[in-house]
């Protein structure tokens, strides 16, 4: 009875405290891509369970009807995302291809803070807690700093070089490749040789866009009343990264570096709607295949070749086939294939059935198919997609295909490799087991720490002294040139009493020879 008596007390000293602590946040997520949002929608969706007044700030629709939040879509145009189906393959293409998409999405990014909407939230309201959803937006920090009040960043890969700058990571260049050069641990001599020019380069990029995002700061949070964009940039509490130890590279991370890696991924799939839940159940015999690349390439953009590459080799499977295509004329018709222009990703890669995945290799897809168990043919288009599918194919989980010189040869060789070898299917499985053996889930490693934030203020005494470090004091420069210094002068000073020293024994030598030549004339 008396242990009775005090679950109940626990339990509601438990709910009274979590109806009482209910905090104002704002998620900015101002990305026009769909899978971004759909990571930055489920972080912060446990914040919207446990009671917390949020709002939402999006450029795309939500479709949440469960869940009890205030949005706002922002009027913005549609990016022009024809450049991501062009051939990217190679550092240099690379970086050329993210130079561009940078650039537009400043000049996008900055029509955000000039919204209606917007400035009618930043002009009447207050928050506790600002969630951004990081990318190529960084001067966007200036809202945290308006509303006074704590900031974390919500990115959607592992921590690179100017994310976990930003919380004082250290960048192990040596041993952790960079995330666009597709190299994987562990680097050869010359594989650390690219990644290390890479990272260089890549760090002077940055320099030029940290000093466009300083520019678009100032115009937006002018400096007679706001703090400069470098103390903003020292504002940052805490940043999510969508990766898991058992997914990505291994290197150190600070404490405000965070991982909720796979946080998009429900713990059990949702019913799936009729004609997709019979199509993949009528495929117990040989088993279905899902081919999507993604919601940010579009089969506009996709070469009439390419597709049809595809297409004949898709439909000459006895697998069936569920191809995620957002046109109204079809590459083709056949019994065995399955068009929708939209799907439950999630949801389809947990059916038994599914026995393969032809994906472009994102960062989402690919957390989503390691946790179910599925292999992968990868076709990468470009970024990280590269990294993944290296990272994919080495780990065993899959195979990777260059799309820009696919053949039919070449693909059906790579399903088929994938169908009849179950070493791929062994290995992702094993994949999925230490994907999934965690403390805690991704959703509840994400709600503790945004609510330990709101609990401690910003929570500043997790950060890394290395924020408030220039990089003379960073990279031991000062100290370096301090011991240089102390040891040419302890050199100077050996020097001289080496040569006082000496001078005077030769003098006394030199007078005793001379004193003895004169006595011996």
């Amino acid at each position: 009875m008396l242990r009775v008596s005090i679950l109940t007390i626990f339990i509601v000293l438990s709910v009274s405290f979590t109806v009482s602590y209910s905090a104002r946040i704002l998620g900015l997520f101002p990305s026009h891509s769909k899978s971004h949002l759909i990571v930055h929608m489920n972080t912060i969706r446990p914040m919207i369970e446990r009671g917390h007044d949020v709002t939402i700030v999006t450029t795309i629709s939500v479709k949440e009807p469960n869940l009890k939040f205030r949005h706002i879509k922002l009027k913005q145009p549609d990016m022009d995302q024809s450049a991501l189906s062009q051939d990217t393959k190679g550092l240099f293409k690379t970086m050329k291809l993210m130079m561009k998409v940078s650039n537009d999405l400043l000049d996008v990014t900055n029509m955000t803070l000039n919204d209606p909407e917007m400035r009618r939230l930043m002009r009447e309201e207050s928050f506790d807690l600002v969630v951004l959803g990081y990318f190529i937006n960084d001067f966007l920090i200036g809202v945290a700093g308006h509303f006074k009040c704590p900031l974390i960043i919500n990115w959607m890969g592992p921590p690179v070089q100017h994310l976990a700058a930003l919380v004082g990571n250290p960048s192990e260049v040596s041993y952790v490749p960079d995330l666009l050069t597709g190299l994987q641990q562990p680097m050869a001599f010359f594989e650390r040789v690219i990644n290390y020019v890479f990272s260089s380069v890549e760090l002077l990029v940055y320099y030029y866009f940290n000093y466009r995002m300083d520019q678009y700061y100032k115009y937006n949070f002018p400096p007679d009343k706001y703090p400069s964009y470098e103390e903003m940039k020292k504002n940052v509490s805490l940043l999510f990264v969508n990766t898991y130890l058992s997914q990505g590279y291994i290197q150190p991370n600070v404490p405000a570096i965070v991982q909720i890696g796979g946080i998009q991924i429900k713990p059990e799939p949702d019913p799936l709607p009729q004609d997709l839940k019979e199509f993949l159940d009528s495929a117990s015999e040989s088993g279905a295949i899902y081919f999507c690349l993604g919601s940010n390439i579009s089969a506009d953009y996709l070469t009439p070749e390419f597709v049809d590459v595809i297409f004949r080799v898709l439909s000459s499977l006895k697998q069936k086939v569920i191809w995620k295509w957002d046109l109204e004329k079809l590459p083709g018709e056949s019994p065995n294939i399955l068009y929708k222009k939209w799907l439950p990703q999630d949801d389809i890669l947990a059916h038994p059935n599914l026995k393969l995945f032809i994906t472009h290799a994102g960062g989402g897809g690919v957390a989503e198919a390691q946790y179910h168990g599925v292999p992968m043919v990868a076709m990468p288009f470009f970024a990280d997609q590269f990294s993944n599918a290296n990272r994919l194919q080495k780990a065993g989980h899959g195979v990777v295909v260059d799309r820009a010189t696919l053949t039919e040869q070449s693909f059906r060789k790579a399903i088929l490799e994938l169908l009849n070898n179950s070493s791929y299917s062994d290995n992702v499985k094993t994949s999925s087991r230490l994907f999934r053996d965690r403390p805690l889930s991704a959703k509840d490693t994400a709600a503790y720490w945004m609510e330990y934030v709101l609990r401690h203020k910003g929570a500043k005494h997790i950060q890394s002294p290395a924020v408030h470090m220039n990089a003379i004091q960073y990279y031991g420069l000062d100290v370096i040139a301090f011991l240089i210094g102390v040891v040419y002068v302890v050199w100077k000073v050996f020097k001289i009493i080496w040569k006082m020293t000496v001078g005077a024994l030769y003098r006394k030598l030199f007078m005793k020879n001379v004193s003895s030549k004169k006595k011996n004339q």
